[in-house]
Formats: structure tokens, C-alpha cells, sequence
């Protein structure tokens, strides 16, 4: 529960409207690489092993509230602002939560890239006893609140931007908005807070002239990588963060061993490991958690979520792998399979090794044995089908009476014809063969040869009906 053997208690500023968004989702909820804004700050303060995390909600508190989730399962607080009258009256709102003896870290939940490496550094250099700035140089410092030192280079104060003179706006060093300060300093400072300024608001950065006037330190940790302190204030700065941020994964993945045939047409909204020797094609798109194993090669404009993909296994294009969450949801891909193109495996969907699905089946909770194959026009669902079964084109699984999920087994080396429909619950046999065309509602022996369907019958001199003439 501590970082620098301090104990830290992070604040997540997230109470805004963001009107620039022209949205009615809270700015925090919109997503980057598949969560929420503010997830990802969330996410952070937890990988700082932070005491407590409190986020101070506003507008449409309900909504931002119930849209993130501790990620470890614990608890997080909440507090909220109204009205918003500004960082340091957002703040406030936090006191009753924080204890006194430990370093808080403040935080902004439009902020989402900021790296737990950085905070961990920026906490170092507030050593429990001082007031630590994040900071960054713009060559556009715009609209940010300055950074302004004495002539030995110790910071005195932050000038916002609308407040600061036309000298002050020629600094180029800002404040990023993020913060880690003793609580035990925090707390008085923040009651001292006033709005006489341009905008009316009480502000956070005020605290720092409270520092210089008690003499307490303050350091800015100043950092080159724009991209952890960006915000996102617009779609349009959304989209840029967002790209900005699959260049990055796309990076790291390449500089590991895989080929990416084009780094500008792929994303990642998840976590993606991979093996040596991976390739993926254009416009792919991974979600949840997704494991590539040695040699896997997935082709072009494929979505895939929730999925472990063994060694040597090509995933065709336009195919659709929509894993879940849990264990039993989750998609499992044996090695050296063929799935697609077209195809959709749905959550619970188990292949084995050497597994051919072929151009538009579909398999869902469903598990196939080493060698299976389903190439054509098909849909497996809620079935246990053995090693080596051919599964023919049009045939389906009838899993569903209305009310209740039933499930079909299917033996090893069992040969399903072409347009069957197998009516749950039911067993096929070891090495059996249905006739295609048939409908199957019995269980069927080993090795036997079952045909369901009507006899087929001839007339003579039928005649078409005929279109009416108007």
C-alpha cells in the first residue's frame, strides 16, 4: 500500500461537463482504445498500490459512477462536486476522505496515458515532505498555467493561463495538471482558497504560493513525453490521442518480432501478447485480452476479443472471434487450426488442434476435438463434437426448444451429410454417418448409417402457378 515507502491516497479530478465534446456522455466516459477515459486513470492509480482512490464526480455523477470499476475488485470511493466552481473547490470536496499521513496524488480523469512509472517518480520527488509539480514544456503552451521560477530555478508559482501576464506567457514550461503533495500540507492550504481571479473559480494550483509563503519546497518533475500528460477536451483531440496511442502499442508490438502489414490500420483495445513469428494484416481490431502463439498469422479486417490463438493457427479475413471475460467464455484456438474466412466464434466457443472452420459457420459454447471440420454454411452450438468429424454444409445444431439450451454430441469420426438438423439433446454415434437432408431427434449407434427425411416424391403435369393479370 505504499510507493517510495510512502502511503499514497490518489484523487481523480472527474466531475466536468466537457462541453467541447458536444456529447450527452460524461466527457470521462467516452472511450480510448476501448475504455473510458477515466477507467484508464483508474487503472493507474491502482497500479500505484494507492491506499485509497477517490474520484469527485459531477456532472452526471450517476452515470460516471456506475461506469468504472476498480480493477482489482476493491472499493472505489466517491465524492461529489456541486456546483463545479473550479480544481481546488473539486478538491475540497475529497478532504474528509484523505487521512493525514499520507502523500496525495491529484489527478485528472481526462488524462488518460499518464504511466505509474511517472507518478512513481513524481512521489519520489515529493518525498513526504514537499510539493511536487508534473510538469512539460510546449513549444504552444497555450491555455496551460505556467511554470515560474526564481532565478535559481525553484518553482513559485503557477499562473494560469487567462492570469498571466504577457512575460508569463512566453514560459513555455506547464503544469500538467497533475500533482503529489503531503496531506498533512494539502488539507489548511486548500481551506485557504479564494476565486479573485479571471475565471471566478477556486484554484488547485493557488496551493503553490501557499507553499512558497510557508516554505515549503516546491519541485517541479519536469517530462518529455507529451502523450502521458495529453487531455482530451474534443472528438477531435479524442481521435489524435487515440491514434497516437495505437502508433505506440503498434510500436512496442513490432520492436517484440511481429509484422504488422500496415501499423497505421490496427488496434489494440485490450491487452495483446504475442509470440515469435506473429503476423497480422490490415484493419484488425483486438479487444479484451488476447494471446497470439508462435506462427499465428491473422488476415485482414478480423475483430477478435477475448481469445488465446495457438501456435501456428491462421486466422482467415473477416473473421469474428468474440471471446468473454471468464474462463468458461473465453475462446480457445488449438494449434494449427483454420478458421474462416467469414466464420464467428462466439463466447465458449473450444477448438483443438488442426480444427477447420471454414466461410460462414458460426460456433458457440461449444467444444471440437482434434481434426474436426466444419467448412460450409454451419452452426454448432452447445455441442461436444469429437475428434476427426466432418460436419457438412448447412447443417446445424437445434439447441434451443423455446425455453431451454440442450446439448448434442457428436462421436469421433462421425460424418454429418450436408443440410442435417440435429435436435438437441441427442448423441451421434462414434464413426457413424448421417445421411444428408436429415433431421435426427434419436440418439444414434456407433457406426450406423441414419437417414431422417421424407420420401421423395415426383408429380407428373404439375403446373406453376401463374402470375394474375392486372
Amino acid at each position: 500500500m505504499k510507493q517510495n515507502g510512502q502511503a499514497v491516497d490518489v484523487v481523480i479530478m472527474a466531475a466536468g461537463k466537457g462541453t467541447r465534446m458536444k456529447s450527452r456522455l460524461p466527457k470521462v466516459l467516452h472511450r480510448l482504445a476501448g475504455r473510458a477515459l477515466l477507467q484508464h486513470v483508474v487503472d493507474t492509480a491502482v497500479g500505484l498500490n494507492a491506499r485509497r482512490v477517490v474520484v469527485i464526480t459531477g456532472h452526471g455523477a450517476a452515470e460516471v459512477e456506475a461506469g468504472v470499476v476498480h480493477p482489482g475488485g476493491g472499493m472505489l470511493q466517491f465524492v461529489r462536486q456541486e456546483p463545479q466552481l473550479g480544481t481546488g473547490h473539486a478538491v475540497q470536496q475529497a478532504v474528509p476522505a484523505l487521512p493525514d499521513d499520507g502523500v496525495v496524488v491529484v489527478l485528472s480523469g481526462d488524462v488518460p496515458l499518464t504511466q505509474a512509472e511517472t507518478l512513481g517518480a513524481l512521489i519520489a520527488a515529493c518525498g513526504g515532505e514537499k510539493l511536487a509539480l508534473l510538469t512539460i514544456e510546449f513549444a504552444d503552451p497555450t491555455g496551460y498555467g505556467r511554470i515560474v521560477r526564481d532565478a535559481a530555478g525553484a518553482v513559485q508559482a503557477i499562473v494560469e493561463h487567462k492570469d498571466a501576464s504577457e512575460t508569463q506567457r512566453q514560459i513555455r514550461e506547464v503544469y500538467s495538471g497533475i500533482m503529489a503533495v503531503p496531506a498533512r500540507l494539502l488539507k489548511p492550504w486548500l481551506g485557504r482558497l479564494d476565486n479573485k481571479n479571471a475565471q471566478g473559480e477556486y484554484y488547485l494550483t493557488d496551493v503553490v504560493k501557499f507553499a512558497v509563503a510557508q516554505g515549503v519546497p516546491v519541485v517541479g518533475h519536469k517530462i518529455v513525453d507529451a502523450l502521458q500528460v495529453a487531455g482530451v477536451n474534443s472528438p477531435v483531440q479524442l481521435a489524435e490521442l487515440e491514434r497516437a496511442y495505437q502508433q505506440r502499442a503498434a510500436r512496442s508490438l513490432m520492436e517484440q518480432g511481429v509484422r504488422l502489414a500496415d501499423p497505421a490500420r490496427f488496434d489494440v483495445r485490450g491487452e495483446l501478447l504475442c509470440g515469435p513469428d506473429v503476423e497480422i494484416d490490415i484493419n484488425c481490431v483486438f479487444a479484451g485480452r488476447v494471446e497470439l502463439g508462435e506462427g499465428v498469422r491473422i488476415g485482414a479486417h478480423c475483430s477478435i476479443s477475448n481469445a488465446s490463438i495457438g501456435p501456428g493457427a491462421v486466422i482467415h479475413p473477416y473473421t469474428h472471434i468474440e471471446g468473454g471475460v471468464s474462463a468458461r467464455d473465453r475462446i480457445e484456438v488449438g494449434a494449427g487450426a483454420l478458421i474462416g474466412p467469414y466464420a464467428r466464434l462466439r463466447p465458449g466457443a473450444k477448438l483443438g488442434d488442426e480444427v477447420h472452420i471454414g466461410n460462414f459457420v458460426e460456433i458457440k459454447a461449444a467444444t471440437l476435438a482434434q481434426g474436426a471440420k466444419a467448412n460450409h454454411l454451419a452452426y454448432i452450438g452447445d455441442a461436444q463434437v469429437g475428434a476427426r468429424v466432418n460436419y457438412g454444409a448447412g447443417s446445424i445444431t437445434a439447441n434451443y426448444d423455446g425455453a431451454n439450451k440442450h446439448t448434442t454430441v457428436i462421436g469421433e469420426d462421425v460424418h454429418i451429410g450436408s443440410n442435417c438438423v440435429l435436435v438437441a439433446p441427442v448423441t451421434i454415434g462414434a464413426g457413424g454417418t448421417v445421411g444428408g437432408g436429415s433431421t435426427i431427434t434419436k440418439d444414434t449407434a456407433p457406426g450406423a448409417l441414419t437417414v431422417a427425411r421424407a420420401k421423395q416424391v415426383s408429380l407428373g403435369n404439375w403446373q406453376r402457378p401463374q402470375k394474375n393479370k392486372k
